[in-house]
């Protein structure tokens, strides 16, 4: 299996403008998710996706690929896998190999030094066409509709610890393979599920209450 991964960085957050870029601890955000890849992958296979001169001179600067997204591919409704299939289409113009996506979003620094070999092992031997990873959720939950509250993963009086399991996309990583990106698909019906338990696979940098945390959380690892 040939795999490329994919950092993708878009510029002008509108929740919190510079976050890839913006220094958690002693490194930028996007670093975390660059370390991780460069654990088992050369930095020929590491590709980060941006429009972002910034964030361009800087992945070069750490000696990895880099690609200038279009205009019409930064904008605010501008999907994820919008960005993929024209990264694969990159790749095919250029012969370049690919088999499947490993997506690496730097909004989530935290994951586990073992987590990327661990998925890929699982994606192989699992024979599905996407990996995802999830945290379970811990929360009651429910709609509003109208003025009126309906529970939907729980009955009113109901003990938390009670509630059946049910669990998050969390972000942290994915593997797909290049025909169901092309079927604008990330993660297909068959997704492999790896369940990460630790409070860190959680954060999700968005706002700037998410960096903060994240900031809280590194100083107690």
């Amino acid at each position: 299996m040939e795999y490329q991964i994919i950092i993708p960085a878009r510029a002008n957050s509108k929740r919190l403008p510079g976050k890839n870029m913006k220094l958690l601890g002693s490194k930028p955000l996007i670093e975390y998710s660059i370390d991780t890849a460069l654990l088992i992958f050369p930095k020929e296979r590491v590709w980060v996706n941006t429009d972002d001169d910034q964030i361009i001179k800087y992945a070069k600067l750490k000696g990895l690929n880099t690609m200038l997204r279009p205009d019409n591919l930064a904008l605010d409704s501008t999907t994820t896998v919008d960005v993929l299939k024209h990264q694969i289409d990159y790749f095919k113009n250029r012969n370049i190999k690919c088999n499947a996506i490993i997506l690496l979003q730097p909004t989530n620094p935290f994951r586990e030094d073992d987590l990327l070999e661990h998925a890929i092992l699982k994606f192989q031997e699992s024979g599905r066409c996407s990996l995802a990873t999830f945290s379970k959720n811990e929360k009651k939950l429910g709609k509003i509709e109208g003025d009126f509250f309906r529970p939907t993963n729980y009955t009113p009086g109901q003990r938390s610890q009670d509630l059946e399991n049910s669990y998050f996309e969390n972000g942290l990583l994915y593997i797909t393979k290049v025909e169901s990106i092309l079927n604008n698909k990330i993660i297909t019906d068959d997704v492999f599920p790896i369940i990460c338990d630790n409070i860190e696979a959680t954060v999700d940098i968005d706002y700037l209450e998410d960096f903060i945390f994240a900031e809280a959380l590194l100083k107690i690892k």
